[in-house]
């Protein structure tokens, strides 16, 4: 081998090692950003169906509430408008077994205070990023958030003539009308459903929660 030739290849060794240095570490590089997006997908996952859970619970929880109201229009109606904000009670803990069992804590959990019935939940990853990758990712957790609302499916309209005339209730000797006891305070209209006379004597007909009302994700 002439010693020109040795001069080149002694040249060229470094710059082989710098070229298979700097692959490797973009392969890294590229592992990371792939170890970030499986982590990242993974508690955005885990988010939605942590906030549709509390969302769901909430929708659950009402149930005995408007069992308990159904002789009453006036909650009908504000059950039934755009702007119900749902029950008292803070479903978040409904939530929080959720993120547990997809391997993630709850960072925040509340309900919309925006006029939506619903919940904003941000999740934390439980696992971090791996280390002696690249510097500085070592042990970082993912966090995602997710929106979940309830929104009403039906509409309620008042029977039109659902008020006791104040003359025959005063009187003593009229006989009630054993029909009118029963007689609904209205209907219920659902999309793509059968209307539900809304009975208080009869739940027989009542749809299920799930029918009367909608979950699902929304923006933040």
């Amino acid at each position: 081998m002439t010693p020109e030739v040795c001069e080149e290849s002694g040249q060229a060794a470094p710059l082989y090692i710098t070229a298979v240095v700097g692959l490797l570490f973009l392969a890294l590089v590229f592992f990371a950003f792939g170890e970030a997006d499986i982590q990242r997908n993974g508690v955005q996952g885990a988010a939605d169906a942590a906030a549709l859970a509390a969302a769901k619970e909430s929708r659950s929880q009402l149930e005995p509430d408007l069992k308990a109201h159904l002789a009453d229009p006036g909650y009908l109606e504000s059950m039934f408008s755009p702007s119900f904000l749902g029950g008292p009670d803070n479903t978040c803990w409904r939530a929080s077994s959720f993120a547990a069992l997809n391997r993630a804590s709850v960072v925040r959990c509340q309900p919309l205070a925006d006029g939506r019935w619903g919940y904003e939940v941000r999740l934390q990853s439980d696992k971090g990023m791996s280390e002696d990758i690249v510097p500085g990712t070592e042990g970082k957790k993912a966090e995602a958030v997710a929106v979940a609302v309830v929104e009403p499916r039906c509409t309620f309209t008042p029977e039109p003539d659902n008020t006791p005339d104040p003359a025959s209730s005063s009187d003593p000797e009229a006989d009630p009308d054993p029909e009118a006891t029963t007689t609904p305070v209205g209907k219920v209209r659902c999309d793509g459903g059968p209307d539900w006379a809304v009975d208080s004597e009869d739940l027989t007909l009542m749809p299920e929660m799930a029918d009367l009302f909608s979950v699902r994700l929304a923006e933040n």
